[in-house]
């Protein structure tokens, strides 16, 4: 097994700097651009706003010469001066293979650089933001297993029964429902919207948090964090139920196990004896994907919604504002912690079931 953690741990560097080349590329291609949103934004600015906009990037000629020809979609009217000075404070006067060898020699020591738009580097706003992520994902993926894998498992023995169509109609219902209409249908009835207000609307904790006592900050923060995740858990439990009773059904009807039921052996021994170690590992081949959608892209509207300032907010308004600096510091993240995710799964997998042994794979 060593040699096999060895191996997944040598392979991480390849495979990030695959994944940095390839959206390297990728954006270099893509239309648009820092430059043209900061363009775009001039354009429809006032002239005072205009005039900020110009001292800040430092232009030195005149700002009445205008670009009669620019590479940027809608730089017809725009000092050619600032075209210049926006390239300079973006990088982008330097050809792509310079800037691409200095992001990788940078990202080797862990620097991401700073964003366009913030005056912050890439690891302060992920540090901002990693509690957020954290506390919504690893939550709503505990309580999700906690939910169905009991339940997955009493409806593969109850299959058929009046207990398996009733739950079964309740995951159709939960499932069908759209996250972000849970999540308003939370703020109107138990947030302040209309009737109660048990719950805060905004925020990861209060204002007063640094006033409390502890025993007051952590019922303050499981305050802000239950509708959150509780519309998260109802939105994502569906499908690991389903899959957890297909995978116990599956096993239970497969010849040990009714050789084992013919033997007298106890039905919760055949069940979490041998049954339960056979079916789980399907179930844990599915963890990191599930974490890692949690932590980042599941999140999204739910951090818009209740107003939570997490990465995943913060990658989709990089991506919005061509914050590329952003965008590939959460991607490079992402990504690691994806690659991490992983090998503990396969680690789990050894765990589960002692057989298995990944050193045999070449």
């Amino acid at each position: 097994m060593q040699r096999y953690i060895l191996k997944r741990l040598l392979l991480i560097p390849f495979t990030l700097w695959g994944i940095i080349t390839v959206n390297f590329a990728i954006i270099q291609l893509a239309p648009g651009g820092p430059v043209d949103y900061v363009l775009a934004q001039y354009r429809g600015m006032n002239t005072d706003a205009k005039s900020q906009i110009t001292g800040t990037a430092e232009v030195t000629n005149s700002t009445n010469s205008e670009s009669s020809s620019s590479k940027y979609v809608g730089a017809q009217g725009v000092p050619e001066d600032l075209i210049k000075a926006l390239e300079q404070q973006f990088g982008f006067d330097k050809p792509w293979y310079y800037r691409y060898g200095k992001m990788l020699k940078d990202y080797l020591c862990f620097d991401f650089g700073k964003s366009y738009y913030r005056d912050k580097s890439i690891t302060e706003l992920i540090k901002e933001r990693l509690p957020v992520s954290i506390s919504l994902g690893l939550w709503s993926t505990l309580i999700i297993y906690l939910i169905a894998i009991p339940l997955g498992i009493r409806k593969a023995q109850k299959d058929g029964s009046k207990f398996d169509t009733i739950t079964s109609f309740m995951i159709v219902v939960g499932s069908a429902m759209p996250v972000f209409l849970l999540a308003v249908f939370f703020i109107v009835f138990f947030a302040g919207g209309v009737y109660w207000q048990w719950f805060p609307l905004r925020g990861l904790v209060s204002d007063n948090w640094d006033t409390l006592t502890l025993g007051a900050k952590i019922l303050d923060y499981f305050r802000h964090i239950t509708l959150p995740v509780l519309t998260i858990v109802i939105g994502g439990f569906a499908g690991l139920t389903m899959l957890t009773k297909n995978s116990f059904l599956d096993e239970i009807n497969k010849q040990y196990v009714l050789t084992a039921r013919a033997k007298g052996v106890p039905e919760n021994k055949i069940l979490y004896g041998h049954v339960f170690r056979n079916a789980m590992l399907i179930i844990i081949a599915g963890f990191p994907s599930l974490l890692i959608k949690m932590l980042f892209t599941g999140s999204l509207l739910i951090e818009v919604i209740f107003s939570l300032n997490g990465l995943g907010l913060l990658g989709y308004e990089a991506i919005t504002t061509r914050d590329y600096p952003v965008v590939f510091g959460t991607l490079y993240i992402f990504g690691l912690l994806g690659l991490v995710l992983k090998l503990i799964s396969d680690l789990t997998y050894s765990l589960v079931d002692p057989r298995i042994n990944f050193d045999r794979i070449q």
